[in-house]
């Protein structure tokens, strides 16, 4: 191979690796999550770094009492956050391989099934 072909192909991969990135930069902005708790009380909504930018209280939680209301929100989030942290971690894979994905997704809390929500 002479210096043009390596060139040209090591373009060609930058460009490649760039459209991959433009890619993940798109998912990772949309991958927050929402998430409602079992009961309808609590709905809360996270970004991929866990941060809270939405939270529904329903008619439901009139009957809660405060420590039932704090531990239905902290629940919810915290299973809001590992969706979106799944989401996040699904968005860069493309870019960091298959290993580096298993290893980050062993990080990960594991996800619940419907039935447990």
């Amino acid at each position: 191979m002479d210096g043009a072909q390596w060139l040209a192909s090591y373009q060609e991969r930058l460009q490649e690796f760039g459209a991959r990135a433009a890619h993940a930069q798109k998912a990772l902005a949309d991958a927050s999550a929402t998430v409602t708790s079992r009961d309808g009380a609590v709905t809360v909504t996270v970004d991929p770094a866990g941060a809270l930018h939405r939270l529904v209280l329903s008619e439901r939680t009139e009957t809660m009492t405060r420590v039932q209301l704090a531990a239905a929100v902290v629940a919810t989030a915290q299973e809001a956050t590992a969706e979106a942290a799944r989401r996040a971690a699904a968005a860069v894979s493309p870019l960091i391989g298959p290993e580096a994905t298993r290893m980050l997704g062993s990080y990960l809390p594991a996800q619940r099934s419907e039935g447990e929500r």
